[in-house]
């Protein structure tokens, strides 16, 4: 396998081959998709076409609310291919340098940056300046420092900052989460997040610090980060963790193999999570409560959704989960839509202060106090 979208896809089915219609009312378990919608639609421009790219392109060929719209790459053969592929105009083509020239461009309403983690902090301060919302894959940034400083830049331009947590849209995980907040699980004690794979071509930009900005943890461990802080309800007070590295020549430096990491909560709940990068097999959440529990595997991955909990099997449909996150998000930009779970830059940047935290936790040996 050569990075996680490979193994996220090999889980079960491909989400887009299935292609059923999108949740439109949550994690109710109708299907309403808006086949007459007249309403206004979000035209959204994709930066990165790498392959993840090409599967929110694909997905969003089945919205009615956000539309692909343009283009911007670093390979002209790229956008040549996507302008054949999905009738994008030249006028709504750009590449890394010129792309600041989309502010003049009416005809786009938001980014999408799907490229590697590193870039993300300069290329969404030039779209905010651009005056377009922008939409970032996770990790927001490498840092919560990068992470604050993107906050601030929305905010100044006075446009959105949205994040892909696709799973905060996922009928499963809502339901889960529906029902540890009707107490259906009794007081929370415990979550474990387990996600891994074995990764592949060793020259990839995932292996890469000066891309990455890690290893495992910033790819494959960001979905524990945050499916602890939604599956319990809530954010983590301390950190502790450890590191395991048995290849240095695979993983140099800076880059994770694999890292352990426990949260502890203000109720007294506990999570132990695993993020590694030399075991397959690995994508579990298990929630434990005073009352009841909730497993769910696979839990994050782009195929079917499984899980059961004291009551029984999850039985909420399945979704294409970039179709629904693109609806749900072009609710939120042009409607002012509120989720169930936030996505914005608050969201992430917690996320990315705990990403600190375990860092800083692995290299000194001690526990580590947060406040997010």
């Amino acid at each position: 396998m050569n990075s996680r979208r490979d193994f996220l896809q090999k889980l079960g089915i491909s989400a887009l081959a299935i292609q059923l219609a999108p949740v439109s009312g949550w994690a109710d378990g109708k299907y309403n998709h808006e086949n007459n919608y007249d309403g206004p639609v979000l035209r959204v421009a994709i930066m990165g076409l790498g392959s993840y790219g090409e599967r929110v392109a694909e997905a969003m060929r089945a919205c009615v609310k956000a539309k692909l719209v343009g283009v911007i790459s670093g390979t002209p053969s790229k956008i040549t291919t996507w302008q054949s592929r999905y009738h994008i105009p030249a006028k709504n083509c750009y590449n890394y340098e010129n792309f600041d020239n989309i502010k003049n461009n009416p005809d786009i309403d938001a980014v999408y940056v799907i490229t590697p983690n590193a870039l993300h902090h300069n290329e969404v301060i030039r779209v905010a300046k651009a005056g377009k919302h922008v939409i970032c894959e996770k990790p927001m940034a490498l840092n919560a420092k990068e992470g604050q400083e993107m906050i601030d830049a929305c905010k100044q331009a006075k446009v959105k900052l949205l994040v892909g947590y696709r799973m905060h849209f996922e009928p499963k995980t809502l339901e889960v989460i529906t029902m540890r907040k009707r107490g259906e699980f009794g007081k929370i004690l415990f979550f474990q997040g387990l996600c891994g794979f074995q990764i592949g071509d060793p020259r990839q930009w995932r292996l890469n610090k000066a891309l990455a900005g890690g290893g495992s943890l910033m790819d494959i461990g960001i979905y524990a980060i945050n499916g602890s802080r939604y599956m319990t309800g809530e954010d983590p007070v301390w950190v502790t963790a450890q590191e395991i590295k048995t290849d240095p020549v695979k993983f140099k430096e800076g880059v994770d193999e694999t890292i352990q990491f426990q949260f502890g909560f203000p109720s007294g709940a506990t999570a132990s999570c695993l993020s590694t990068y030399s075991m397959n097999n690995l994508d579990k959440f298990f929630l434990n409560g005073t009352e009841g529990y909730a497993e769910m595997v696979p839990s994050t991955g782009y195929g079917p959704i499984m899980g059961h909990t004291h009551k029984g099997e999850l039985t909420q449909p399945i979704t294409v989960h970039q179709t629904v996150q693109m609806e749900e998000m072009a609710d939120i930009i042009l409607r002012g839509k509120q989720p169930p779970v936030p996505i914005d830059g608050y969201e992430a940047l917690k996320d990315l202060k705990l990403i600190d935290a375990i860092y800083l936790a692995a290299k000194t040996g001690k526990k580590i106090d947060v406040n997010l």
